[in-house]
């Protein structure tokens, strides 16, 4: 079998696998990406991941169909995107039309429901571990701007109150301006 259509299959079956087992949103697909795609096959590395889970939510969509269209992009170019994405899809397709059909069983069912509360608890420890793994990479730079964003974006969301939207604009804003400061400073 060519090494081309093993990626393929790889591919396929790796972004079956994770979309059909990660419940909880889009940045529960990140450690499973990293698992299979960094620590496994180190078709990229930890930093690529981070950036391109940044990228996955600034864009429109579901996270977890975006990052997948970029870490099938990484491996594998347009073909590798789209046999990524198509395989994010299936499962959720699956899982929602078979929870549609019988809505009104899973609804009142008590084991479901302890099932999908356990779940929760998963999803949280999972998410806690990606947080702490983008706040180390960013520590890590050593620079006081963007170390002093982590928890300034913290108090405007969850203090102030203020939209998520509008803080990943304003810091996507001073980023650039820090961009543009120090081309302007080398020159």
């Amino acid at each position: 079998m060519k090494k081309g259509i093993k990626i393929y299959l790889w591919l396929l079956a790796t972004n079956l696998f994770i979309s059909a087992f990660t419940f909880g949103g889009g940045y529960i697909v990140v450690p499973m990406v990293r698992r299979f795609f960094v620590a496994k096959k180190q078709y990229f590395t930890e930093e690529d991941l981070i950036n391109m889970a940044a990228i996955a939510q600034s864009t429109p969509g579901a996270i977890a169909i975006n990052l997948s269209a970029l870490a099938g992009y990484k491996v594998a170019g347009m073909t590798g995107a789209f046999i990524s994405c198509f395989a994010a899809i299936i499962p959720p397709l699956i899982i929602l039309t078979v929870v549609s059909a019988f809505y009104k069983i899973f609804v009142t069912n008590t084991v479901i429901a302890a099932i999908l509360k356990g779940m929760e608890a998963g999803v949280a420890a999972l998410m806690v571990d990606l947080i702490m793994d983008m706040c180390s990479l960013i520590l890590k730079r050593k620079s006081l701007f963007l170390s002093a964003m982590i928890p300034l974006a913290f108090i405007a969301n969850y203090i102030m109150g203020i939209n998520v939207a509008l803080i990943l604009f304003f810091c996507c804003f001073l980023c650039i301006l820090q961009v543009f400061y120090k081309k302007r400073k080398r020159k």
